[in-house]
């Protein structure tokens, strides 16, 4: 069952920032000045943070499924729908996207053609909204692809030294992995056009197609093969560490914390609703991709010298406890993957951020150089470690709730595969220590000491949200569970029904909830 709303707010929220792209794509620099672009890209910003906000507020608690949708007829005779809806695995990764970009804009400012640098964040903005909240899958094939246009541009107009090889590397590696899911939903919509004779792609209805054992299995792995090197999952990773060195801090940040989000949520989505029954049967082999790519990622993590390329590989180890979580197929597992999308989003964000900073004041990323920053740069110190700690997973902060929930389910379902993924906890907080004590710990040099400014206000105050949200949600995340739940549960009953699979006592969802219209 789906709940739909007279003001179309999910069209609004995808429609406002490509509008705002556009205005200041199409005003010139030497009209204006270089302020007008950026103050008319962060007040778009701001106002889809707001729209967001309101569909948060507007969204109802105890319901699994659909919430606010928009259904329009785009072409007839192809079977393409204008179909946006929102539940509780998508609302928080929309709520986390809609407060990044602003502070992003805020915070990881243009070096150069200001006009440029603010269209392609809007744009890349409005394909990631567009792509949380699309029902129909030739829109979200469309949203999904649209993401790597300013991604590209980003990473090669602003970058760094070797900032053409990593676009290039991006843009074709991504480019390849979605040319696998566009063959495989027009296989699922032509499958499902010959046992109906409807030819649809909306996602509710293309659930009910059915597949034989080996047609599942290779639709889902032609869906994976571009969702796997969206996030990256081991061993499809390889562009990433490249891409995130090279990137400019805005890029950097929003590859990490929003787009790679993309590629787990079109896992939850799609494969998972599509494919259940190919779900199960390839589960150990994502599992045990995830705990590769936990252990690797750490231990390479260890081995870097380089902040940036640091923070890429504790990524890589970050997404490898999502996808745990996910193909750990019961209610804890799958809860706790959707929360750490959402809170290795805001970590990953507030340490590329303060990194970017860190950049602004040395000139570097190398940790050899960057020793005793703590002594001219209080605050900063105090905020890397807050992040820190969030990211190895002390309690009291948000990564700790998120990887407590994957380990829960997974030991339940899985449980050499949890005992092997702790290790890589172990090994991040060895790694995070070490890079905390070598560049803020020691004696920095007189010329350092003078050239290195502690936080600004501004700086501050981009921050505090953040910060704010690391430690609330670490302390307190039962509304934000309260609202991925039931949609979480909907979906594990939907697996296991397909699967015949016996469903746990306390997850069966109401009549109301568990229609066909309202499958996550």
């Amino acid at each position: 069952m789906s709940t739909t709303t007279p003001f179309p707010f999910l069209t609004v929220l995808v429609l406002v920032p490509a509008i705002g792209a556009a205005v200041v794509a199409l005003v010139p620099t030497k009209a204006v000045g270089r302020w007008f672009h950026e103050v008319t890209g962060a007040l778009v910003a701001v106002v889809t943070l707001v729209i967001a906000a309101t569909i948060a507020f507007k969204f109802k608690t105890g319901f699994g499924g659909y919430q606010l949708v928009s259904d329009h007829i785009w072409a007839k005779d192809l079977g393409i729908h204008w179909s946006l809806g929102i539940d509780g695995i998508s609302l928080f990764l929309v709520v986390m996207t809609a407060l990044l970009f602003p502070l992003t804009m805020l915070g990881a400012r243009a070096r150069r053609d200001p006009r440029s640098f603010v269209a392609w964040l809007l744009v890349m903005e409005s394909a990631c909204l567009g792509s949380f909240v699309s029902l129909d899958l030739v829109f979200f094939f469309l949203f999904f692809e649209l993401t790597l246009v300013p991604a590209y541009f980003l990473i090669a107009g602003w970058g760094f030294a070797r900032r053409g090889y990593a676009a290039v590397k991006f843009f074709l590696y991504t480019f390849a992995g979605s040319a696998f899911l566009l063959v495989g939903i027009l296989a699922v919509a032509f499958l499902h056009q010959s046992q109906t004779g409807v030819l649809t792609f909306e996602l509710p209805a293309l659930m009910h197609t059915h597949l034989s054992g080996t047609e599942g299995v290779l639709l889902f792995l032609a869906f994976t093969a571009a969702f796997a090197v969206k996030a990256p999952i081991f061993p499809f990773h390889t562009w990433s560490p490249d891409a995130y060195a090279e990137a400019p801090t805005a890029a950097a940040v929003l590859l990490a914390a929003v787009m790679a989000k993309l590629g787990t949520y079109g896992i939850i989505r799609f494969d998972l609703n599509l494919f259940p029954q190919a779900t199960r049967t390839l589960a150990p082999l994502l599992l045990t991709l995830a705990v590769i790519g936990i252990l690797y990622g750490a231990l390479v993590a260890c081995a870097q010298r380089d902040l940036k390329r640091l923070l890429a590989y504790s990524s890589l180890a970050g997404i490898g406890f999502i996808v745990l979580g996910t193909f750990a197929l019961n209610s804890q597992g799958l809860t706790g993957g959707v929360l750490q999308m959402v809170n290795h989003g805001l970590i990953i964000a507030t340490l590329f951020i303060l990194v970017g900073w860190i950049y602004q004041r040395r000139q570097t990323w190398q940790v050899s150089g960057l020793r005793g920053l703590q002594s001219p740069a209080p605050i900063l110190a105090g905020v890397f470690t807050v992040a820190m700690l969030a990211s190895i997973g002390v309690p009291g902060l948000n990564g700790f709730v998120g990887e407590f929930l994957v380990l829960i389910g997974t030991f339940d379902a899985h449980r050499w595969w949890a005992v092997v993924a702790i290790a890589g906890i172990i090994i991040a907080a060895i790694y995070l220590l070490w890079a905390y004590q070598q560049v803020f710990h020691g004696e920095p040099t007189a010329e350092d000491t003078a050239k290195t400014r502690d936080l600004g206000w501004s700086e501050r105050m981009i921050i505090a949200p953040l910060i704010i949200l690391i430690v609330v949600l670490g302390v307190f995340p039962k509304p934000v569970l309260d609202r991925i739940t039931p949609s979480v549960n909907q979906l594990v009953v939907h697996v296991d029904r397909a699967t015949h699979t016996p469903i746990p006592a306390g997850i069966e969802p109401s009549a109301s909830a568990s229609t066909d219209g309202g499958a996550p």
